[in-house]
């Protein structure tokens, strides 16, 4: 207890104590629809109710009443009370308690019931805490296909219009009409036609108005109506897995799924196949044409899974298109090299058809055609660059400065094995022409060339001056050289003369070859093993390899298109179990891969093996060292 001095104990403290609820808000507004303002409200509610109970009073005298206070008497009560009411038969006086004659006791027997009943129903339950004992069991809520779903995005939208906004608006569109009338009419008093105004008007403008506002949701609606139409591959795509291959030895299949094609470029070919990184449903296609005697314009697609009945983005070109490449980080741009020597950048985000930059002459284009373009690292002042190869021997930096490209040439191509010193009389005599390039997947500087004569070329871009390795690859023009995503020292090409080869850059003879008894359009490697790789013929066949399970001959060879249609170009998807193939007729056809072709690597019993891209590697070695002779 405090010790408190003679005078503090005698000081007065007053408190006042209030109704007032210190947690009702002192500064309330409401909106006033007399004033059109916000007004502050004087009056607030003080009154904090911490009980409530709903309940009713009956007069005494009611019926209600009545048949209530019967079910809260007593039994004693109850029964003296249902005696003395039931008066004997022919006898006006009332029985005492007790007291039963011959034919009120036959009466009393279903009255006894009665009251029994009556005293079971007259349990009154608790008002508070009461709950049935069907209501205490758990129902477990019921599962669906529509709750099984993420729910789509919903927002509350509320608003409020006046006379004055629905007037604005009227007069906001008649002053478009009038725009777009006089924008009409002064491009044909401009070309010489005499106009006047239309008596259907309104049509005239309906026809004018601009219909971008809704392309977005007619997309949208147009991937729903598509997918409600093709469900039965979109089930297949997802869920099938070709049960069979249990019963074939190491063998699969393909199964064909959607085929993307576009009504106006169907006299045109597939020349490029490109997946987009970012968005693993997305893809890109480029269509010129291989026939060089009759040459016209091109296109630039872009298909997604979603949609396979018409391109998300149209480009069409005035020359044709030979190679394309999208950017690993920005998706969004796509480097093209066409068939006049020009390379060209397009931008997605942009709206116009027109690539953001494309070469000149006085850039330094190609004076031949470009047959691939290979996005590289930024450079020092973080400008993008992409490399490219064409016919003429060169092979060309490109990067992107303000609103130009920059070239400047890594190194120029000889027949002899050197590089050619750009004189005159070396490019009549020594030129090599260049048809297929590709970067190292780890050493930024590394890459290889493919030539018309054959032969494979090791260059670095640090040393323009010479060739690092020269390899005798083919017979013919070397189609496609690719490296391998997962070992740094193998990569792939293919050619004309039916033979796909593997090489290991450090040795000048190939590891495997492979005789496909008809000429190769181009080659893949799998993206989720090292040892798998696929190639399709210009006789319509995809043909699938797995070095890990056979060595010599191929799990897959299946025909994927009719008769008289050539394949050129194919490509797996980087996520998904499906691959794209294009054809001389611009239609592209996926195909999903039954699990025997995409099998990985089993650990055997108490031995753990690495994983991802170090098993990849360690899986290929193995195959390596089969092939090499004893020290």
């Amino acid at each position: 207890q405090l010790d408190l001095s003679e005078a503090e104990l005698k000081e007065e403290i007053t408190r006042v104590l209030n109704a007032n609820n210190p947690h009702a808000p002192k500064n309330l507004v409401r909106y006033s629809f007399k004033e059109r303002v916000y007004k502050p409200v004087t009056a607030v509610d003080h009154l904090a109710v911490h009980f409530a109970l709903e309940g009713n009073l009956l007069h005494k005298e009611s019926d209600e009443a009545r048949r209530l206070t019967i079910f809260q008497l007593p039994p004693v009560e109850y029964k003296t009370f249902c005696i003395q009411s039931t008066p004997k038969r022919g006898d006006t006086t009332p029985v005492e308690d007790g007291g039963e004659s011959e034919e009120t006791g036959d009466e009393d027997k279903p009255r006894s019931a009665s009251s029994k009943r009556r005293k079971r129903e007259a349990k009154i339950t608790n008002q508070f805490n009461f709950s049935e004992r069907a209501g205490q069991t758990r129902n477990n809520p019921s599962r669906e296909r529509s709750c099984q779903t993420e729910p789509p995005p919903r927002i509350t939208f509320s608003d409020s219009a006046n006379q004055w906004e629905i007037y604005d608006a009227y007069l906001e569109k008649l002053q478009k009409q009038d725009s777009i009338f006089d924008v009409k009419k002064k491009s044909l008093l401009d070309s010489g036609v005499y106009f006047r105004r239309p008596q259907n008007f309104a049509v005239f403008l309906l026809q004018s108005e601009d219909v971008t506002q809704v392309a977005e949701v007619a997309k949208i609606i147009e991937r729903i109506v598509i997918q409600n139409t093709m469900d039965d591959i979109a089930q297949d795509f997802k869920y099938f897995e070709d049960a069979s291959d249990e019963f074939r030895d190491q063998e699969g299949t393909l199964l064909p799924l959607w085929t993307f094609q576009y009504e106006k470029a169907r006299h045109l070919s597939v020349t490029a196949l490109c997946w987009n990184n970012k968005y693993q449903d997305l893809f890109a296609v480029g269509l010129g044409s291989y026939d060089f005697g009759k040459q016209a314009g091109g296109m630039l697609l872009f298909f997604s899974l979603k949609n396979s009945a018409f391109p998300e983005h149209i480009y069409p070109t005035a020359s044709g298109i030979l190679c394309l490449d999208i950017h690993p980080q920005l998706s969004y741009l796509v480097a093209v090299g066409f068939y006049d020597g020009c390379v060209a950048v397009y931008n997605l985000k942009e709206q116009t058809r027109d690539p953001v930059y494309k070469s000149t002459a006085s850039t330094g284009k190609h004076t031949d055609p470009v047959w691939q373009v290979r996005w590289q690292n930024d450079d020092m002042d973080n400008n993008h660059m992409f490399c490219s190869v064409s016919s003429d021997g060169r092979v060309v930096t490109w990067t992107l400065v303000k609103n130009e490209l920059m070239s400047s040439d890594i190194i120029r191509l000889s027949v002899k094995g050197a590089p050619s010193d750009g004189s005159e009389d070396s490019q009549m005599t020594a030129v090599s022409h260049g048809t297929s390039l590709d970067f190292h997947k780890q050493i930024d500087y590394l890459f290889l060339v493919g030539t018309e004569e054959g032969k494979i070329y090791k260059c670095s871009k640090t040393y323009s001056s010479q060739f690092l390795e020269t390899y005798d690859a083919h017979r013919m023009p070397v189609d496609t050289v690719k490296w391998n995503h997962f070992h740094p020292r193998i990569f792939i090409s293919c050619s004309s003369d039916w033979n796909v080869k593997i090489w290991d850059h450090t040795i000048k003879t190939p590891m495997f070859t492979f005789d496909l008894g008809s000429p190769v359009g181009d080659v893949c490697w799998a993206p989720y093993s090292s040892t798998i790789f696929a190639a399709v013929t210009i006789d319509r066949k995809v043909h699938v390899f797995d070095l890990s399970i056979n060595k010599f001959e191929g799990i897959c060879h299946q025909i994927v298109v009719a008769k008289k249609i050539r394949l050129t170009h194919i490509e797996f998807n980087p996520i998904h179990p499906i691959i794209i193939v294009g054809d001389d007729r611009a239609t592209v056809t996926s195909l999903k891969l039954s699990p025997n072709l995409r099998k990985k690597p089993k650990s055997k019993k108490g031995q753990e093996l690495p994983k991802g891209s170090e098993a990849e590697v360690l899986k290929m070695d193995r195959l390596l060292a089969l092939l090499r002779e004893p020290e």
